[in-house]
This record gives C-alpha cells, structure tokens and sequence, in this order.
C-alpha cells in the first residue's frame, strides 16, 4: 500500500514530464529502476529502453524506482513499491525489465524485489512470480554478483535484445521454457543454465544510434536537460576503464548533422554523453552552434589534451562556469601506468584558458590507490595541484580505484581502506587553503570493489547485508564469510600490487599493437 504523500509525489513528477508515451497494449512491462527517481530517469540507458517498449504495439512500459531516500545504508522500505503509470505492484506484471549501473545499485534491486513480495534470489522464484531481466552498464564488465537476482542478463548494448528478450519473457508461460529460449539468444545470460560463463558483450548496429531522452522532467540530477549520445565507446587505452578501445569496435561517432538534428527545436539544456565525447572530431562545432542557439551544455567527459583555446572558449560561450576534467592519476608515473595522455601542461594550459575565458574554478577527478602508488605520488599531486591553484580555484574530486573485470587491471588488489584514508588525509592536508578536496567513501569503495571482481556467492553475501540493515558493518560481516577483508585481502591470498615495469609487460601482452 502506497501512502498519500507517496502518491501526491508522483502526480508531481508525472505532471512536470515532457515528452510521455501514454499507452496501452495487451502486454505491459514494469521498467525498473534501483535507484530513487531522480538518478533512475537521468540514465539514458533507461530512458533508451522505455522508447523501444513504448516503440513495440504489442508492450507497455511503466516505470518503477526506489522510493527517495531508499538508497541510503540502514534504510530499508517501508512502502511496496508501484508503477508511475498506474500504481501497479511489481509482483502483478509478468517481466522487471531492470537497468543497473554500477554494483551498490544491487542493494537497491533486492530492496526493491523483498518489499514487493518477490524472493530477491532467482533461485528461489516460482512460476507466480514475474521473471526479471536484466541489463545496462553494470553488464559491461562483471554481471555476475547480479546474477545472484536476475532471471536473465542482456550483456552489453540492448537496442536489438530488450523487445525480443522481453517477448519471449512475457509471453512464454513456462518459465523454465522461457529461460530455456532466452538462453539461445546471443549475449544473453542465464545464470541457472550458464553458470559462470559469459556470454560476449552485444554491439548494436550502429544505424541504431544516437540514445536520446524521450521524456524531459527538472526532477532529476540533469534538471530539464535534454540527453544525447555525440559518440559511444572510445578509442583510448587506459588501463582501468570497461569502455576501453578493445570494447565494441571502440568508439563509434555520431555525425554531427544527426546529433544537431535530433535535438529538439526548444531544448533550452543540452547533455552531450559518451565515453569520449571531446575526442568527436566535429565537438567544437556542435558546442560552438548550439551555444550560439542560447542553448546550455553539459558534456559527459573532457580529455585535458583536447582542451585547446577554441574549446574552451566555445564551452563558456554554452554555459560552463566550471571546467572538468580528470587529472585521473596523482602522479606522472602513475598517469603513465595507466596509459593517460594527459600531462601537466595539458592541464597547466586547462587552468589558464579557463580563467582567460573566464571561468570561476577548475575541477579535477582524481583515482587513487593506484598498483604500486606510493606516498610520493601523493606528495607529487599536492605540489602539482598547489601550482595549478595560483593560476585559479582547483577543486579535487577524488574516487578509490577500484579494479574492474575486463579491464588489464582486472585482479588488481584494493589498496585497503586504511592506505586510502591515510593518502586522503595526506592530500586533504597537503592542499589545506589552496583547493576543496573532496572523496568517495572508502570503505564504499571497498565494497564495489568486491561486487566488482565477485561472482554469485558475493551477490549473496550483499543479499545478506542488505537484510541485516545495509551498513558498511554488515557488508564486513557478510563479505568476511567469503575471506575477503577491507585491507584487501580476499580474492587471491598472494595477490600484491603489481610493480610498474611488469604491469607494463602485462599490458603489452593484453592490448597488442
């Protein structure tokens, strides 16, 4: 049962949405999403895959999230939740078509699942309940602690699987039979029949893009902003990323007469979204004509060596206050182990051309805990960064590294959580007065990083935490029945940071040529 303030929200956002598909059809699908409303209907992934349900005559979508403040450890969900459309329970619709992007969403799927009546393991369904199918970027690098809860995984893009998959979800009535023909579908995982093996990571014929937004709504994280893809993938190499060039094909450009002419006449905010979206060859143009429309843009990733004087100039011309870019290692020797272009000039020049243009501030993402990174990288970051704040305001936004499947850093120990709180303290001392330095959680991190290389047992074991409340105690608690420990022990007893020069060898022996 739905409370009255829930309701009253929901008529809200329904009445601020521009651009809902109201439909009807014998089949309808309940889209989920496992984070509150205003993360959920900022993801373009989601918003691609309600357009193809609504695209099919014979499927319906309505969409489902984690009421607001869900998300949070130690919360759990006093509500059921229902559909936006029509306050639909999830147990009454036959498929979850659900969207996960990164692995602390899953606590949000099982909370989601158990408030609703549905066991929150696949194994423990019965034919009563609805089959869940899966997808989004999650999928991308390592679906496996997701298998743990879904029915079946669409591996990779979904444009061409999500309706077929859906049908055969919906309409076969068996669901052992169901999963049985999802199981014959390329890229489409089915933890019950295929275990632990993978099947390869689907690529949608490229006629298929741009992604854009079809429903605009102020209540979410990109308030008001219209979303499209300049490019998907990317041509670079750096070392911890899942959308690397040996994903896909790599990247994959829109055309800009495409991308301009499929932005609506009266978008007033404009996302340009991808991998590499400043490596489009054409991105200067389409920043430049769409700023001089009066129309305001966000791009999803700025390479510091594409930062020339034209460019910048052309992104304060549409709207930006704040240049952003990834500083990514503390260090030099670091940046190189990870195979980033950028360099201290690259970014020198970065702060320049944005106090020239007038800018307020100069925002750096920072990874640390970097294989074989030590106090002296810190120590480099701190006397880089201080010099790049006497040319304007830096803010540091810093992230632990957290190594991911697919990836040549893929079995790469965490740096513990100690080691990373000792490094943010360095840093947070070292830059005292001369930039806002802010963090992700440690300890948060530590717990991706465990769903990030783990299989079915670590989906079990978050089930675990989740029941016990959901704070990073519990995780601890659940993940140490499975010996993994947040000074990152676990996975491999031996495993130790890899020294540069063989982690160089390594990546030779990877990536080729």
């Amino acid at each position: 049962m739905t409370t009255n303030a829930t309701r009253r929200l929901v008529d809200e956002r329904l009445a601020a949405e521009v651009g809902r598909i109201d439909k009807d059809a014998p089949t309808r699908i309940a889209l989920v999403y496992p984070s509150p409303y205003r993360v959920g209907m900022s993801s373009l992934g989601y918003q691609r895959v309600y357009r193809l349900i609504q695209d099919s005559p014979d499927m319906a979508a309505e969409r489902a999230f984690l009421p607001d403040g869900g998300d949070a450890p130690g919360v759990k969900l006093g509500e059921r939740a229902v559909t936006y459309e029509n306050r639909r329970e999830l147990g009454d619709f036959p498929v979850l078509a659900v969207s996960v992007a990164y692995e602390l969403e899953l606590a949000g799927l099982v909370k989601l699942l158990e408030a609703s009546g549905i066991p929150a393991l696949a194994k423990e369904r019965s034919e009563r309940h609805p089959i869940v199918l899966a997808g989004g970027p999650l999928t991308f690098s390592n679906p496996l602690p997701l298998g743990a809860f879904a029915d079946a995984i669409i591996i990779g893009e979904a444009e061409e699987l999500a309706v077929p998959a859906l049908r055969i979800a919906s309409q076969i009535a068996s669901r052992s039979e169901a999963l049985a023909e999802l199981a014959k579908l390329d890229s489409v995982y089915v933890p019950s029949l295929h275990g632990s093996t993978l099947p390869p990571v689907a690529a949608c014929d490229n006629a298929l893009l741009p992604a854009h937004s079809t429903i605009i709504t102020p209540h979410t994280e990109l308030s008001g902003m219209f979303l499209i893809e300049a490019e998907r993938g990317c041509s670079r190499g750096c070392t911890y990323c899942v959308m690397r060039r040996s994903t896909n094909g790599g990247m994959r450009i829109v055309p800009k007469e495409v991308i301009l002419g499929t932005i609506p006449a009266d978008a007033r905010r404009v996302g340009l979204v991808g991998a590499a979206v400043s490596d489009h060859p054409k991105i200067v143009e389409i920043v430049r004509e769409l700023g001089e429309r009066g129309v305001e843009v966000g791009l999803s990733s700025l390479r510091p060596d594409r930062l020339k004087d034209e460019f910048v100039g052309a992104l304060k011309l549409a709207g930006y206050r704040t240049l952003t870019t990834a500083l990514d290692g503390p260090s030099e020797r670091m940046r190189d182990l990870i195979e980033r272009r950028g360099r201290e000039p690259h970014y020198e020049a970065a702060a320049e051309r944005a106090k020239k243009h007038g800018m307020d501030r100069l925002k750096l993402y920072l990874m640390i805990g970097l294989p074989g990174e030590t106090d002296a990288d810190i120590d480099e970051c701190v006397e880089f960064v201080s010099g790049l704040s006497k040319i304007i305001p830096i803010a540091l936004g810093i992230a632990p590294f957290c190594a991911k499947r697919k990836t040549p850093l893929d079995n790469t120990p965490y740096a513990g959580v100690q080691v990373i709180q000792d490094r943010l303290e360095r840093l947070r001392r070292g830059l005292r007065g001369r930039a806002d330095v802010r963090s992700t959680s440690a300890r948060w991190a530590w717990v991706e990083y465990v769903l990030a290389q783990g299989g079915i047992p670590e989906g079990e074991a978050l089930l675990e935490a989740v029941r016990e409340g959901g704070r990073f105690a519990d995780y601890r608690r659940a993940f140490a029945k499975l010996g993994h420990a947040p000074d990152g022990r676990g996975y491999r007893e031996a495993a130790t940071p890899l020294a540069p020069e063989r982690l160089k060898l390594r990546r030779l022996s990877l990536v080729g040529p």
